[in-house]
């Protein structure tokens, strides 16, 4: 967290964009984002490969951890959103949750304490991938040309209305998912930190700087109400790893229904 607060003036400044932005390390293009990211692939890659060696009949407790996160996401969101064909996307499928999910906690993480997916490059790469993922099953399963048509003419729609109604079809299912995937990860992640952010250093600000009766009380207040929000924002930051790989898995299915 960088400093919000004139102790010159004694003006509150409250957190903005600014607070997103971080130096690189020894003058190089390697700044805090990019260390949670390394650091947050390395403890997925771990997890996982650690909880899968010597799998026993009677799991450890980390072979049990591995699984369970894996069978979350391989039957509520890979069977129950693709079907059957849902089992060989659930790797893919499991990899982008704990990866989204631990760069969103990193948020609420001590010496990180900043979301990775909060700088948009990060979720719009992801949800790039996953734009590449279902179109390619798609274009696969029926061909190009069958595949596009399907997707941008609706059964039983009079011709006449075709020119306006391509279009935006090709437009809502071909150009737009990959940016409304984006854009709501990084938005909630953007605004929940800010919001934490303004808890912690307006409160910070009013017991330390604003002193009084008044402004210790207040700023009690406002930071009780950071650790409650904390809890919040972890709930969030989980809810949206849920929500973007449930959507990547209902495009999927999508891709590969008969009928879209």
């Amino acid at each position: 967290m960088s400093a919000t607060i004139l102790a010159a003036t004694n003006e509150f400044v409250p957190p903005g964009p600014a607070e997103f932005d971080f130096p690189g390390y020894f003058g190089t293009f390697f700044n805090k984002t990019m260390l949670i990211i390394v650091v947050m692939t390395i403890v997925v890659a771990v997890f996982y490969v650690m909880s899968s060696r010597k799998a026993q009949v009677v799991p450890s407790r980390l072979q049990f951890a591995g699984e369970s996160v894996y069978g979350f996401v391989r039957n509520t969101l890979a069977i129950d959103n693709i079907g059957a064909e849902g089992l060989k996307f659930a790797p893919y499928l499991a990899t982008l949750f704990s990866f989204i999910a631990v760069l969103n906690i990193a948020g609420i993480i001590p010496v990180f304490q900043f979301p990775a997916t909060s700088r948009i490059a990060i979720p719009l790469f992801l949800a790039v991938i996953s734009w590449i993922v279902f179109l390619t099953v798609g274009i696969r399963r029926f061909g190009f040309g069958p595949y596009l048509k399907s997707i941008t003419i609706p059964p039983g729609v009079p011709k006449a209305v075709l020119v306006i109604l391509v279009p935006l079809e090709f437009f809502s299912n071909v150009i737009v998912r990959p940016f409304t995937l984006c854009l709501r990860l990084t938005f909630n992640m953007f605004a929940g930190h800010l919001v934490l952010l303004l808890f912690v250093l307006g409160g910070e600000y009013l017991v330390l700087d604003y002193g009084g009766g008044v402004g210790i009380a207040a700023g009690s207040v406002s930071l009780l109400g950071s650790i409650v929000l904390t809890f919040f924002e972890g709930f969030i930051q989980l809810l949206q790893a849920y929500v973007f790989t449930l959507l990547t898995a209902l495009y999927i299915g999508g891709a590969l229904s008969e009928e879209h």
